[in-house]
């Protein structure tokens, strides 16, 4: 009864980050139309788009980032099945707890770096070559999906714990 009160608490941080992977899709749609229109534009009417290959790499970064913490939440991200699939459930609960700590200081790191980041682009204001926007307003979706992502290493770090405890049913 505990562990579901406690996953009906964390049921708003996990529609945000639903919502922010669904962001991420919608980018990531933007940057195939940009690139299709450039193409397209080229063939036509020799014309492509000036600049689409800075749209494409700062969308396709902030695609990116937006999709890790629906990965970490959902445990979608990369794992070795050769370590779990003789493994007892408490064993393999341990694991995600060991996952979950190190997605919770690598998610915290990456934070710290590209909040630095953030600081030193907004400071020295680079722009791209072409079309000339400021490169640290990539790192504004960035950074919020790597708070995201923190968050959603908190939640899977809880949920590891509360599967490592034994159940008191009675």
């Amino acid at each position: 009864m505990a562990a579901n009160a406690g996953a009906g608490r964390l049921r708003p941080a996990r529609l945000v980050i639903e919502a922010w992977a669904l962001f991420g899709g919608a980018v990531l749609m933007a940057v195939v139309a940009v690139n299709a229109w450039s193409i397209l534009a080229g063939w036509l009417m020799n014309r492509p788009f000036p600049g689409d290959f800075e749209l494409t790499e700062m969308g396709t970064a902030i695609a990116i980032f937006a999709f890790l913490p629906y990965c970490q939440l959902t445990g979608a991200n990369v794992s070795a099945d050769i370590f779990t699939m003789r493994a007892s459930a408490r064993q393999v609960a341990v694991m995600s707890l060991l996952a979950a700590l190190v997605a919770c200081a690598f998610a915290a790191l990456l934070s710290w770096r590209m909040w630095l980041g953030l600081v030193d682009y907004r400071t020295y204001t680079e722009f791209t070559g072409i079309l000339e926007i400021p490169i640290w307003w990539a790192f504004v979706p960035v950074l919020i999906s790597l708070l995201l992502l923190l968050m959603a290493a908190v939640i899977t770090l809880i949920e590891a714990i509360a599967a490592i405890r034994p159940s008191r049913s009675t």
